[in-house]
């Protein structure tokens, strides 16, 4: 999924540094602030500059890199001013020394006095050998700093630096960029509202080595998943097709058949209609409540309109077939006709290459299917399929709003806009 250049414009962040062996992968997130729009400062302790020279990542954010040599109060580079700057602190990678320095309030080092300077959230990705992970006191400084304004990203599980395969490995850079991406990009409306969205092509079985399909190629639904997941959505993203660099925490189901969709798809919207409880009620000791933001559904995928009416075991041979291969096809069920919607908005997608009734049949949907919107999507030698633009109408009862050509991400974020007015 190609990452739009002014995703995070106007945004600034300030990126921490300790001494891990994964600081050089921290170059590699400060490419991705900087690629999509960020404005980066780098602030590094004394041990992560025995790992990584300071002069790479000034050359990378072009910025001056602050540590505990250079500190000036003559003007803002200070961690007092450069706490007040920032819009989100990121440590990346944080060590196990680190962790508990900060779980308990000391600031011994130019970071730590930042990180207890800046009151906003403060996202840590740990990395250290798994025996310093999983020590008691480590685990307890984590939980005691997940209450206070830090977020955690896990850690993997993989060969660390002292070749034993074990859990303490720093998650990869672009999964820290998009948890950093969404602290900054999420909002009221989209934030902890459960979203579930379908996509990709339905891949249906003639024999056990042969399907039929059609040439969706889902990256509209991943790119509308991370916007939701961006603006904070619990997001479903129920798909034949994913995109590879999607965030780990969307929770995905790969499915083939237009079945299998409608069955996971039933017990998906069955969940997003529970109520869940508040986090307040959970913190707080407050009365439990359950709290429930009205669910949205997007059909982003393209179900077959037929499917082999006998699917067939084991491989046919072509001896047996002969020249000619007819193929009965049957109707196939109306996934979104059957869904039951009651309680969930639901916004359609609809492909049409007949610009001269796609409005029009789009327009269909609204009542035929009792959906919310519907996204006309039409395909042209300009807006082919499997291309990372798009350009579609957002059609509601009352209007129609056209969304230009452009990249499917930020095409999504505004249809995500228009959505949030239903």
């Amino acid at each position: 999924m190609e990452i739009p250049s002014n995703l995070l414009r106007g945004k600034k962040i300030l990126l921490g540094v300790t001494g891990s062996i994964a600081a050089y992968k921290s170059l590699e997130l400060l490419r991705l602030f900087i690629k999509a729009g960020a404005e980066v400062r780098v602030v590094m302790t004394p041990s992560a500059k025995k790992f990584v020279a300071p002069l790479s990542f000034e050359a990378l954010s072009r910025n001056r890199v602050l540590d505990d040599t250079n500190e000036s109060w003559a003007d803002d580079f200070n961690h007092i001013k450069i706490a007040q700057w920032a819009d989100l602190l990121v440590i990346a990678p944080v060590t196990a020394n680190t962790i508990a320095k900060l779980a308990n309030g000391i600031a011994d080092t130019i970071l730590t006095q930042c990180a207890l300077a800046y009151p906003g959230i403060k996202l840590l990705a740990p990395s250290a050998n798994t025996s310093m992970i999983q020590n008691p006191m480590i685990q307890a400084s984590q939980k005691m700093l997940a209450i206070a304004n830090y977020e955690i990203i896990a850690t993997q599980t993989k060969e660390l630096a002292c070749q034993v395969v074990g859990d303490g490995a720093m998650a990869e850079p672009q999964e820290i960029f998009w948890q950093s991406a969404r602290i900054l990009l999420k909002n009221d409306f989209w934030s902890d509202r459960r979203v579930i969205v379908t996509g990709g092509g339905t891949i249906e079985k003639l024999d056990d080595v042969r399907t039929i399909s059609n040439r969706s190629s889902g990256k509209m639904a991943s790119a509308l998943a991370t916007a939701l997941f961006l603006r904070g959505a619990d997001v479903n993203l129920i798909a034949t097709r994913f995109e590879s660099n999607l965030p780990n925490t969307i929770h995905t189901i790969d499915v083939e058949s237009s079945e299998e969709m409608g069955e996971y798809l039933t017990d998906s919207i069955r969940i997003a209609k529970k109520g869940k409880l508040s986090k307040a009620s959970l913190i707080h000791d407050a009365p439990i409540a359950l709290i429930q933001k009205e669910p949205f559904l997007f059909m982003a995928a393209a179900v077959s309109d037929y499917i082999p009416e006998h699917p067939q075991n084991g491989k046919l041979k072509k001896e047996i077939i002969g020249k000619h291969w007819n193929i009965p096809m049957k109707q196939n069920i109306d996934l979104l006709s059957t869904c039951n919607k009651e309680g969930i908005k639901t916004v359609a997608f609809k492909a049409e290459t007949d610009t001269t009734v796609a409005a029009n049949n789009a327009k269909k949907l609204l009542t035929n299917k009792r959906v919310d919107a519907v996204c006309l999507n039409v395909i042209d030698e300009s807006n082919p399929f499997g291309s990372d633009t798009n350009r579609i109408d957002f059609i509601t009862e009352g209007a129609t709003v056209p969304l230009s050509t452009m990249d499917k991400l930020t095409l999504s974020l505004t249809l995500l806009d228009e959505a949030a007015r239903l």
